[in-house]
């Protein structure tokens, strides 16, 4: 290899340390009132305990809850804590710490295979109510994705939300990828429809869905993802699906119950969690991965491109705990 070559990928290396370690700084920022809400409460009682007693159970399984971590979760932490305190014959609070931490990352594991769309041909609907920062994240979704390589192609099927349409050209543009969309008001699966054949014509690896997400008339909606989903099937089989929904952080509990709606009208994969800056609720990854089943794939922090990133548990609790100090990335391939 050329020293010019050797060079510009050491320069790309520090290019993708920085983002790294930028991320990693505005996340630990970001989740400031998480921790004040959640890990501040727990260190008060590893430092209020002088043994471990079902008090010393009973205050941390409210701290969890109270958090947003969700009961299915807490007690599934708390349970496998029970038993590692029995195990390694623990008598100190201090001294099982750790393992509260461990037990956290674990109901967080996304899983090897979360991330095939973005190496296979893929459809990908992106779904979740109005508000959430939907069609920004399909932008920044695209964004990424051509930044991979990828060819990319974007599905303005959200014909019902006035300005929705310019708004993704808006992103697009930015991304370097084309659109396809439909008159404001007009058939979203026409629009899928247009777009499959453009995909298709075109060879693009990812085809990006914007959808309409109107949960106030869940029959319609359920009607048109029927719709959408038989076109995608009918038009082109084999490809590889995604179905993610969007979900806004700050809204806690209500994110929980957003994400069991959509999952009642499509087969989601995952979860896609935006505004985790600046909430006191970002517990709620915890419980909506741990409730459902479906793993967080991707968090948001900020609006630019790089604020959006894959998400990884251990990046995500040792951010939240401040176990790394906010000038350190985590190792390589850690998530992102």
């Amino acid at each position: 290899m050329s020293e010019e070559l050797l060079n510009e990928e050491s320069m790309n290396q520090e290019s993708v340390g920085e983002e790294k370690k930028g991320f990693f700084s505005r996340l630990k920022a970001g989740l400031t009132k998480t921790r004040d809400n959640i890990v501040h409460g727990i260190d008060s009682v590893f430092g209020g305990f002088s043994s471990i007693d079902e008090d010393f159970y009973e205050e941390l399984e409210e701290i969890l809850v109270m958090g947003d971590i969700g009961v299915h979760a807490t007690e599934a932490i708390l349970d496998k804590l029970r038993e590692q305190v029995k195990e390694n014959h623990i008598k100190e609070p201090a001294d099982c710490k750790q393992f509260l931490i461990q037990n956290i990352k674990e109901q967080m594991q996304v899983g090897d295979t979360a991330y095939d769309f973005e190496k296979e041909q893929s459809v990908v609907l992106v779904i979740g109510v109005n508000g959430v920062g939907k069609t920004t994240t399909v932008g920044k979704l695209a964004g990424k994705l051509k930044g991979q390589g990828r060819r990319v192609l974007l599905a303005a099927a959200d014909t019902f939300r006035a300005a929705a349409g310019e708004q993704l050209h808006e992103w697009a543009n930015r991304a370097g990828v084309d659109v396809i969309g439909g008159n404001e008001g007009s058939d979203p699966a026409s629009v899928i429809y247009d777009a499959v054949s453009a995909a298709k014509a075109r060879n693009v690896d990812v085809l990006l869905c914007d959808t309409a997400g109107r949960l106030h008339n869940k029959k319609n909606l359920m009607e048109e993802l029927k719709k959408i989903n038989r076109i995608i099937d009918k038009e082109f089989p084999g490809v590889h699906r995604e179905n993610l929904v969007v979900l806004d952080a700050t809204t806690g509990q209500n994110a929980l119950q957003q994400a069991k709606e959509f999952g009642e009208v499509a087969d989601l994969t995952g979860i896609i969690l935006t505004k985790m800056d600046g909430t006191a609720k970002g517990g709620i990854a915890v419980a909506i991965q741990s409730e459902l089943q479906i793993p967080v794939k991707y968090i948001g922090v900020g609006e630019t491109i790089d604020d959006l990133q894959k998400f990884d548990a251990d990046y995500f609790v040792d951010a939240l705990f401040s176990v790394t100090s906010s000038d350190e990335a985590p190792e390589e391939g850690a998530g992102i």
